[in-house]
Parts: C-alpha cells; sequence; structure tokens
C-alpha cells in the first residue's frame, strides 16, 4: 500500500541529510496521511487523505 493521498497524490519527497561534517545519508519526508470516512458518490468509503486536503475542505467526511 501506497503512502499516497487519493485526493490530491501527494507522496514521500527524498532528499539528503547533511551533517556538520557533511557527511551526507538519505532521507525521506512522509506525507502526514490518515484514513478518513469520507462519502463518495453519496455512500461512505474508507480514503487515505493528507491532512492539507481534510483542512482545505476537499474531503467530506462521513459522520
Amino acid at each position: 500500500m501506497s503512502r499516497q493521498c487519493e485526493i490530491c497524490g501527494k507522496k514521500p519527497q527524498f532528499g539528503n541529510n547533511v551533517s556538520h561534517s557533511n557527511n551526507v545519508t538519505k532521507r525521506r519526508w512522509n506525507p502526514n496521511i490518515q484514513r478518513v470516512r469520507a462519502l463518495v458518490g453519496g455512500a461512505p468509503k474508507r480514503l487515505r487523505v493528507c491532512t492539507s486536503c481534510i483542512q482545505a475542505g476537499k474531503v467530506l467526511k462521513a459522520v
């Protein structure tokens, strides 16, 4: 299961940790993905959505 938002498609970004002595190791920034029961086509469905989409109101929560 990929760590990707089902609304906006946001995925992990990759880069480097750079130490004071300029040693470089790989790292990744993960999006904040939450499992949400949302209304899709009038029916509730479980989605994996990033918190920025939830806060922006792109998801209607099924209560």
